[in-house]
């Protein structure tokens, strides 16, 4: 997978654990994780051998919900338009 970037919207591969999020909405507080398939953005970039991403999940009307720190393993990149090889 190319190197993610800031503002890079992504999705969740893996169920993400509540003791590795910070979730922002009281009415979240229940959960047991994060289901895969969430759609968040790149906040901020950690570099390193193995980077790291902080992430922030946000609902359809743009209310942050959560944040977590994830690894690439864990993130697929989405695109909205398709990237034609030259």
């Amino acid at each position: 997978m190319p190197a993610l970037t800031s503002l890079d919207t992504v999705a969740n591969l893996k169920p993400i654990a509540r003791d590795r999020l910070t979730l922002v909405e009281s009415e979240y507080q229940s959960i047991q994780h994060l289901p895969v398939g969430q759609v968040g953005t790149v906040l901020e970039v950690y570099a390193g051998d193995q980077p790291s991403y902080l992430v922030e999940f946000a609902d359809l009307e743009g209310r942050e919900y959560a944040v977590a720190i994830l690894k690439s393993d864990e993130l697929l990149a989405l695109h909205y338009e398709l990237a034609l090889a030259s």
